[in-house]
């Protein structure tokens, strides 16, 4: 592959077609072009396979199965401080850690979704104080991502409860800048935890 290319340039390509395609499906009315966005779907998902060896069928499951205008995914973390710590959750699927959170639901706002995950993932019982940040996952170090996402951090302080593991973590703790435990890539960032840290006291609103 040429230098001038990133290497992981084919992922971005494939993500475009596939939200291309998935939006020519949801609103094209002409049979001849609806069989062309269903072409190119179907060429975004053999991108993918091809490069991940991860047989279509599979693919075509977690890549390619929605409708409608494709939107990126919100994913939203609670930043809890104690003592000049900063909470964290051991993840069950991988053992790392993390910030509370997960996906946005459904009727429910980034605020409620925020004291929702970390009740459910830490146990604690918090109320959300302000927006810290808004980040495209794709400007900072994560792993290779199939969706495109965008990440919301609520600061948020306890309010009661007691610090416990729930059904998707193992652990529960709180951890100062220099003391962080493995993180979870996928979910956050060493340098995304840091400027969490620097941004505490302050009302600076960090977006990309």
């Amino acid at each position: 592959m040429s230098d001038s290319i990133p290497q992981l340039q084919w992922l971005e390509w494939a993500k475009q077609i596939q939200a291309i395609s998935q939006a020519g499906l949801a609103y094209s009315k002409d049979m001849y072009d609806l069989e062309r966005f269903q072409m190119l779907r179907e060429l975004s998902v053999e991108i993918v396979s091809r490069y991940t060896e991860v047989e279509t069928e599979k693919v075509k499951a977690l890549f390619a199965n929605e409708t409608g205008y494709a939107t990126p995914k919100v994913d939203v973390r609670g930043v809890v401080f104690q003592d000049d710590r900063i909470l964290l959750v051991r993840e069950r699927v991988d053992g790392a850690w993390s910030l509370p959170g997960g996906w946005a639901d459904i009727g429910l706002s980034p605020k409620e979704v925020a004291v929702k995950e970390v009740k459910e993932e830490a146990g604690l019982t918090v109320f959300p104080v302000r927006l810290m940040a808004v980040l495209d996952k794709k400007f900072h170090d994560h792993p290779p991502e199939a969706y495109h996402i965008y990440k919301i951090f609520i600061l948020c302080e306890i309010g009661g409860g007691q610090a416990e593991a729930g059904m998707e973590t193992l652990e529960v703790g709180f951890f100062g800048r220099d003391e962080l435990p493995p993180l979870s890539l996928e979910r956050n960032t060493p340098k995304q935890i840091q400027r969490l840290f620097e941004m505490r006291h302050s009302t600076e609103v960090w977006f990309d």
